[in-house]
């Protein structure tokens, strides 16, 4: 049952095939048998859990049959949740239980799906690996001496290694779709203001946006069916009706535009890689879509414009972690001024410390104007080249990751590994919809392929994966050590 998608599951518990309490208990003895070498989960919520799975029972024999009723799911561990520790994969809020839930869990809560625990991820969500969180590395279930991306690590491990059905996680340069391409699953990010931000922990507020992590493109569509929405807490949160993303997933692709960049087809893409990207774009031929070769002039400044606006945002928005309120706090301060400084230098990693540096640097008088100023009106420049460009296309296809999944502690320098997002980072910076699905394999690990929409066309992009999937099984294919139920 564990190796079924979450339609799938949804009609074995609605048939009464299985119990959600049966599955529920299923996935916790695999979380038992092997977070210890993966090291997905931070917290882990088995009573809850089972508590929350037979109400669910409880619930289908008297008639209730909503599509996630009882489907167990994990949650990113940036996201508050009431009453459990909500870390953030950091010492500073290691011993933090908020006292609500975010919107996303409260919407999960409501549809009937079960929390299983909650996911590691890199420190604050700064990271491309899972490296940094003060939890220790993820590893890759396809191999346990790589990373499996970041930043939502744990959660695309857990999908991947079949412990748990779904899980949330968060993208503000790739975080959802890196790691979706190095674990071999389907990671979605909707458009900015699509899913609330609300009770998420910040790292950068105009960028950040929650998404799911599952198999299949029709998973994705179910959950952005109970995350989507207007949420009236969240300022960032766009009042636009929800569609039902499963009804046009069907839909033909016949005619269907797709908009290649010239610019993610150069140096620096690895040649198993782009071979895969090549044959992956003939299956959409086949389907009668038509292949178009397009320009992004200014793709290439994003990285350089995402590491002043992210780091800005992040310099304010973690100034609020002083050791005062909550979270870490460092031991007999002599005033504090010592309280302040030393709960920061030891409550954050390496990192999220250069992260803050960088920002408050570039937020600082006399130099806001060369790099903060000058970074937002980049972003414009790469906003107004998707709008082009989906003037002559209906979607952007290209690879999420230059490479397959690099082993743990192979990039030391941090340009380097800031430039594993590369293909991903403009989509946040325009607040555009995009997926990473299974394409192939190279060289024995997984590759992504990022599919791109316009401004809210979800639906669109989730009807362009999943017509992909129905005519490959990329996405069928598991990691041998972990893929399978015992």
């Amino acid at each position: 049952m564990i190796e079924k998608t979450v339609a799938e599951i949804a009609v074995a518990l609605n048939a009464g095939d299985i119990s959600s309490v049966e599955l529920t208990q299923t996935y916790l003895d695999r979380i038992t048998q092997f977070n210890g070498e993966l090291n997905a989960y931070i917290t882990v919520c088995a009573d809850s859990a089972l508590r929350q799975a037979k109400t669910a029972d409880e619930k289908r024999a008297k008639g209730s049959n909503s599509p996630l009723l009882g489907v167990p799911l994990a949650h990113k561990d940036i996201f508050c949740t009431n009453g459990v520790t909500t870390t953030c994969g950091s010492r500073m809020l290691h011993n933090f239980v908020a006292p609500y839930d975010a919107t996303v869990v409260e919407k999960f809560n409501d549809a009937g799906a079960i929390m299983l625990g909650k996911t590691n991820m890199d420190e604050f969500a700064m990271g491309s690996s899972n490296e940094t969180s003060f939890f220790g590395p993820v590893k890759n279930p396809w191999d346990t001496k790589r990373v499996p991306g970041g930043s939502s690590g744990g959660s695309a491990v857990a999908v991947a290694a079949n412990l748990c059905a779904m899980a949330t996680g968060t993208d503000t340069g790739g975080s959802i779709r890196q790691p979706a391409a190095f674990c071999g699953i389907t990671g979605f990010k909707p458009s900015y203001g699509r899913v609330s931000r609300w009770g998420m922990i910040a790292f950068a507020s105009s960028l950040d946006q929650a998404g799911s992590l599952c198999k299949t493109a029709e998973d994705a569509a179910l959950m952005t069916n109970v995350m989507a929405g207007l949420d009236k807490k969240d300022s960032t949160s766009i009042d636009k009706p929800v569609e039902d993303y499963t009804a046009s997933l069907s839909d033909s692709l016949d005619g269907l535009k797709i908009g290649v960049p010239k610019q993610h087809f150069t140096e620096g893409l690895t040649a198993g890689v782009e071979q895969t990207l090549r044959e992956a774009l003939k299956e959409y031929e086949n389907l009668g879509a038509t292949i178009t070769e397009i320009d992004l002039p200014n793709n290439h400044l994003s990285v350089s414009a995402y590491y002043v606006v992210a780091p800005a945002e992040a310099s304010a928005n973690l100034s609020r972690y002083d050791g005062v309120r909550y979270g870490y706090r460092c031991k007999d301060p002599a005033d504090l001024e010592d309280m302040y400084k030393r709960t920061r230098s030891e409550g954050f990693g390496e990192e999220v410390k250069r992260r803050i540096m960088v920002g408050t640097y570039a937020l600082s008088a006399g130099f806001y104007d060369a790099y903060y100023r000058k970074a937002q009106k980049i972003r414009r420049l790469i906003k107004n080249d998707f709008i082009d460009a989906f003037d002559k296309v209906d979607v952007i296809i290209g690879p999420t990751s230059p490479h397959t999944a690099f082993e743990i502690g192979a990039k030391t320098d941090p340009v380097t590994m800031y430039l594993e997002d590369i293909y991903t980072i403009a989509v946040n910076l325009a607040g555009l919809p995009g997926i990473s699905i299974p394409a192939g394999m190279a060289d024995g690990l997984p590759v992504g392929m990022h599919i791109v929409g316009s401004d809210f066309a979800e639906a669109k992009v989730l009807n362009v994966a999943h017509q992909f999937q129905l005519q490959t099984d990329w996405h069928q294919h598991k990691p041998t050590a972990f893929g399978k139920e015992n």
